[in-house]
């Protein structure tokens, strides 16, 4: 298979349909060195905007992340609503079509034939816990549930607008930026999340599937026991942020071959302190356990230099994904 288009390698791994090789995502440098581009349609994008003494970002939805040094997006400092508000209350954002996308045509030049992604950057309960706080947004869960349905359905409405926008314009599938895993287990019981997103979830997901895009789903921390959920409902791309801290030998005998994976080398462990060897070896072992012969696997590379990953280890991470081919055959192993 010769001279596949970009686009095509990636609509191929994601639906396993054997892509010549596995397509690599570069996502906050160099792009242009990877099969997919990205576009931010939130306005306000994390990390941007000073004001006076502090480097400020401020949001359409109004939530500001403050930066103090750390080299990180930035960190939540006050919530929106203090008092969970009443419908008439709450600011939805104003699409605001012109202006959100009115960087489209220098990106779609620059895309080529890749794959063009447009990403919401944060979304869903996360955009929540900015709005009312994280401690108050878990307790709204149960003792508020009205206000929670209130507030929370603004915000997948809001989404779900943008959605259509992005198919508008012709890219071909929508990010999702929303954690639910700590370092060692999910923020919330399994069955509340069933109850409560995965029905919200699922709406956007097939909202996506009438529009034509793929779903990609970001998701942080160890948040095994909902894996699955994401395939039921429809997401395409499940990209597992933090290898290090899920079983992905479980992983991938619960979802191999039928979920494809985006999978960076991890940004807590092997790509800071190990050697380009190393992350040639993380590479391997992520793909012969989540990937087929048909595809289901997407490398990510982001530069870590703010975590202690060195230039040296961040090539090495584009590199290692470049060279993988096929899985090792593993016996018995139950997909």
């Amino acid at each position: 298979m010769t001279g596949i288009i970009r686009e095509e390698r990636v609509r191929r791994a994601i639906e396993f349909r054997s892509p010549d090789r596995v397509p690599v995502v570069f996502w906050n440098r160099d792009q242009d060195q990877g099969d997919v581009m990205l576009y931010h349609l939130s306005l306000g994008v994390p990390g941007e905007g000073t004001a006076n003494a502090w480097d400020w970002s401020v949001n359409e939805w109004g939530y500001h992340l403050v930066k103090l040094g750390d080299g990180t997006m930035g960190h939540p400092v006050e919530p929106v609503y203090r008092e969970m508000p009443v419908a008439q209350h709450i600011r939805v954002p104003a699409l605001r079509e012109e202006e959100r996308m009115s960087a489209v045509p220098a990106f779609l030049k620059t895309c080529g034939d890749r794959y063009r992604l447009a990403s919401f950057d944060l979304s869903g309960f996360t955009v929540y816990t900015f709005l009312r706080g994280f401690a108050d947004a878990m307790e709204d869960f149960l003792l508020d549930p009205a206000g929670f349905t209130r507030l929370m359905d603004r915000i997948i409405d809001f989404e779900c607008d943008l959605m259509r926008m992005a198919a508008r314009h012709g890219f071909h599938g929508i990010h999702f930026a929303d954690d639910w895993g700590t370092q060692s287990g999910m923020m919330i019981s399994p069955a509340l999340w069933r109850q409560l997103f995965r029905p919200r979830y699922a709406r956007q997901f097939a909202l996506a599937r009438e529009l034509g895009l793929h779903t990609w789903y970001h998701c942080c921390g160890e948040f095994l026991p909902i894996m699955g959920d994401f395939r039921e409902i429809g997401a395409d791309v499940l990209n597992i942020s933090q290898p290090n801290v899920n079983d992905i030998a479980e992983v991938g005998r619960r979802l191999r071959g039928r979920q494809c994976f985006m999978m960076p080398i991890s940004y807590q462990t092997v790509s800071i302190t190990g050697t380009p060897q190393d992350i040639r070896a993380e590479a391997r072992r992520l793909y012969d356990f989540l990937a087929t012969l048909e595809g289901g696997f997407i490398g990510y590379v982001e530069e870590y230099s703010v975590m202690g990953m060195s230039e040296e280890n961040y090539r090495a991470c584009g590199q290692a994904f470049r060279e993988l081919t096929q899985p090792r055959k593993r016996p018995n192993r139950r997909l």
